[in-house]
């Protein structure tokens, strides 16, 4: 069993689509089916299921996939630490990061590091709470960035950055008039949400169940996988939202939406990383150039 067959493996899993998985490793299909076919033919264990025109994990394939990442991410992680002999000079740092901090927070941060080091490859996957603080468990992110709580015993957590939540409506809505807010309002709005393991959501969640009212109350109308989705949704009716203010200023500034007198915590942003992993040259030069990091 080759690594590259373990790599192809992988992405036919996680697809479960053999084209799609050619085309993210820039293969041709005839190529990754061989692969597959293989494994498959070497230890005499089927991985996919053929049914019609799709193909499905089998549950040795789903038992086997938790092997695969991990022997991956281990090889993955002797070679990073080889090519580090030669002084950042190649190389590269995955990172995960939910939403708000990928698209506000953390792209400056970024900037300076390829700057500072240009030949070491930084690639940037967005997700939410769960999805990056799963793949840093799993060694598909070299660090993530969450806004969300995380209770992995894996993970080494640090809070890195302050955030402050707001609640957002139109110019039209009744709690545009900025009157103060209180618990039996909240219940009577029609809400648009992020999507459950939303690092937002989880955060606002909280925060109103600390003061005694069970989330489930709430009346959703509409839950959208993006910041821009929900902004975009809050102005074109009666709907209130709650999201980052580095998410919402522009829209703040230019009037599109208005800021409800709500009293909402601040949260932080999380730094996460394997306990058990080799960090890098390249992971401890981005945490240096982050303002509220400590030295890991």
């Amino acid at each position: 069993m080759t690594l590259e067959q373990l790599r192809i493996f992988i992405a036919v899993a996680e697809r479960e689509h053999l084209t799609r998985a050619a085309e993210a490793l820039r293969l041709t299909p005839s190529a990754v089916s061989s692969a597959i076919r293989a494994l498959e033919d070497r230890y005499g264990t089927t991985l996919f299921n053929r049914i019609g025109r799709r193909i499905e994990t089998t549950d040795a394939g789903r038992i086997f996939l938790e092997e695969a990442r991990a022997t991956l991410a281990r090889a993955q992680a002797a070679e990073l630490a080889l090519a580090e002999l030669g002084g950042l000079k190649r190389g590269s740092l995955r990172i995960h990061a939910s939403q708000t901090i990928a698209s506000y927070w953390l792209p400056p941060f970024l900037a300076q590091f390829h700057a500072a080091y240009p030949a070491v490859a930084v690639r940037l996957t967005v997700g939410n709470t769960q999805s990056v603080a799963r793949a840093t468990v799993e060694g598909s992110a070299d660090i993530g960035f969450v806004e969300g709580e995380v209770d992995e015993p894996a993970l080494m957590i640090q809070s890195v950055a302050e955030d402050h939540l707001v609640a957002v409506v139109s110019a039209l809505h009744p709690w545009a008039d900025g009157h103060p807010l209180v618990l039996g309002d909240i219940t009577q709005a029609d809400w648009i949400m992020r999507e459950e393991g939303s690092g937002t959501r989880s955060v606002f969640e909280s925060a109103i169940r600390s003061q005694g009212l069970d989330p489930m109350t709430l009346r959703i109308a509409l839950e959208l996988p993006s910041n821009e989705a929900v902004l975009s949704a809050v102005q074109s009716g009666d709907y209130a939202a709650v999201l980052s203010e580095l998410a919402a200023a522009p829209h703040l500034e230019t009037g599109r939406l208005v800021k409800a007198n709500l009293t909402l915590p601040r949260r932080r942003f999380l730094l996460l990383s394997h306990k058990e992993r080799y960090r890098t040259k390249a992971f401890h030069s981005l945490v240096g150039m982050l303002p509220g990091a400590d030295p890991l």
